[in-house]
C-alpha cells in the first residue's frame, strides 16, 4: 500500500487524511502552523468515537487508523511518498512555494495533487521542475462524506499521471470525474446561477431569502436552498470562489459576484459558523410565502440559468455529459443532473426562459448557449 501525504491540517486536509488512513495507507498529515496538527489530532479521535457511537467502525478499527497517521510540523516527513495532497489556503503564490518545497524532498514519481477548488492547475504545475506529475485532485466538503472528486489534469499532466491519480482515488471508493483545468471546474462553475441568480431574484424584491429556498426545496427537490447553503459554506468561501471565477473569466458578467453577497461578508454575517448570515441563526427562520405560483417562477429561472451553465460547459468540452451530471448529483447534492432535467424539461423550453431573460435585461448575463440553439433548432436531446 503506497505512502499518501496531506499537507494542510485544516478541515479538507484531515479529512483526505482520514480517507486514506481508513483505505489502509500508511498517511503523513503535515501542517506547519502552530497548534494545528494538535486540533486535527483532536479533531479526528472524536471523529472516529462519533463513528463508533454510530456503529460504523469497532475501537480496534479506529486504533489502526490512527496508527497509520503521522502528524507532523517537519515537512521533510512526507518523504517516500507516492502521492502527495495539498490542501492549504486557495492563494496561487502560496501553492506554488509549497509545490516547490514539496519537489525538494519526493522523488521524481511521486504525483502532486493540489485540492484547489478553482485555481488554475497549469499555473501551479508551472513552477515545478517535473510538471508532468501536478495534477488537480478536488474533493468536496466533508471529504469523508462527500463522494465526489474532481480529476483536473494540466496542460502539463501525463496521462500515466491522470490514470494514476484517478485509479487511487476510485480504490478509496470515490465518484471521480475528469474535468479540463478552467475556472471552478464542473461544479464551481456550474453551480454558480444557483446562488448568484438566487440573489439577484432577491435584489430585485422579488422573494425573500426563506422564500427562495422553500422554492428550491419544495418544488425543485433540492436538499438545501440556496441561502442556507451559502450560510452553510460560509459567505466569504462563497463569495472569494465567486469572485476568484469572476476575474479568471476575464470579468464575464454571467459569473458576477453580487453586492449583497459582498455586504454579508464585510459586516462578518458569515453564516452559520458566525451565528448571522441570510439568516439570524439566534432566533427563529422567517416563514416563507408558500405561493406556489411564485415559487415555480423562482425555481425556473435558477433551473434554466444552471441548465444553460451546464450546456455551456458541454458544448466548451469541459467534461463529459456524464460527468458533468455526475458531478452536480454527487458534488453538490442535486435531485438530478441538469442535463438530463433538462431533456425532462424540454430543450426548447429552457431556451425559450434564456432568451426572454436576456430580452428583458439586456444583460450578457443571460446569453444562451449556443449549444442550446443548436439542439433546440435541431430537436435534440442531451440523452
Amino acid at each position: 500500500m503506497i505512502k499518501v501525504s496531506v499537507i494542510g491540517a485544516g478541515t479538507m486536509g484531515t479529512g483526505i487524511a482520514q480517507i486514506a488512513a481508513t483505505k489502509g495507507h500508511e498517511v503523513c498529515l503535515y501542517d506547519s502552523f502552530e497548534g494545528t496538527v494538535e486540533k486535527a489530532n483532536d479533531k479526528l479521535h472524536k471523529i472516529l468515537n462519533r463513528l463508533i457511537e454510530k456503529e460504523r467502525i469497532s475501537k480496534d478499527e479506529k486504533k489502526n487508523i490512527l496508527a497509520r497517521i503521522t502528524f507532523t510540523k517537519n515537512i521533510k516527513d512526507i518523504k517516500n511518498s507516492s502521492l502527495v495532497i495539498e490542501a492549504i489556503i486557495e492563494d496561487l503564490e502560496s501553492k506554488q512555494k509549497l509545490f516547490n518545497k514539496i519537489e525538494d524532498i519526493v522523488d521524481g514519481n511521486c504525483i502532486i495533487g493540489s485540492n484547489t477548488s478553482s485555481l488554475s492547475i497549469a499555473s501551479i504545475a508551472g513552477v515545478c521542475k517535473k510538471a508532468n506529475r501536478v495534477i488537480g485532485i478536488h474533493f468536496f466538503n466533508p471529504a469523508p462524506l462527500m463522494p465526489l472528486v474532481e480529476i483536473i489534469p494540466a496542460v502539463q499532466t501525463s496521462k500515466d499521471t491522470i490514470e494514476k491519480s484517478k485509479s487511487i482515488i476510485d480504490s478509496w471508493k470515490k465518484v471521480t470525474v475528469i474535468t479540463k483545468d478552467t475556472p471552478g471546474f464542473i461544479v464551481n462553475r456550474v453551480a454558480r446561477p444557483f446562488y448568484g441568480e438566487a440573489i439577484r431574484i432577491y435584489e430585485e424584491g422579488i422573494a425573500d431569502f426563506s422564500t427562495i429556498d422553500w422554492s428550491l426545496k419544495e418544488i425543485g427537490g433540492f436538499r438545501m436552498g440556496p441561502f442556507e447553503l451559502m450560510d452553510y459554506i460560509g459567505n466569504d468561501i462563497n463569495y472569494t470562489v465567486t469572485e476568484t471565477v469572476f476575474k479568471a473569466f476575464y470579468f464575464d458578467p454571467r459569473y458576477k459576484p453580487a453586492f449583497t453577497q459582498k455586504r454579508m461578508m464585510e459586516a462578518g454575517y458569515l453564516g452559520r459558523k458566525s451565528a448571522r448570515g441570510y439568516y439570524d441563526y439566534s432566533s427563529e427562520i422567517p416563514e416563507p410565502n408558500k405561493d406556489r405560483e411564485l415559487g415555480k417562477k423562482i425555481l425556473w429561472r435558477i433551473l434554466s440559468m444552471l441548465i444553460n451553465e451546464a450546456a455551456d460547459a458541454l458544448f466548451l468540452n469541459i467534461a463529459t455529459k456524464e460527468d458533468i451530471d455526475l458531478a452536480m448529483t454527487k458534488g453538490v447534492n442535486y435531485p438530478k443532473g441538469l442535463l438530463a432535467w433538462a431533456d425532462e424539461i424540454g430543450v426548447k423550453n429552457v431556451l425559450k426562459e434564456i432568451e426572454e431573460l436576456q430580452k428583458e435585461y439586456g444583460e450578457d448575463r443571460y446569453r444562451p448557449s449556443p449549444l442550446l440553439k443548436r439542439m433546440s433548432r435541431n430537436n435534440q436531446t442531451f440523452y
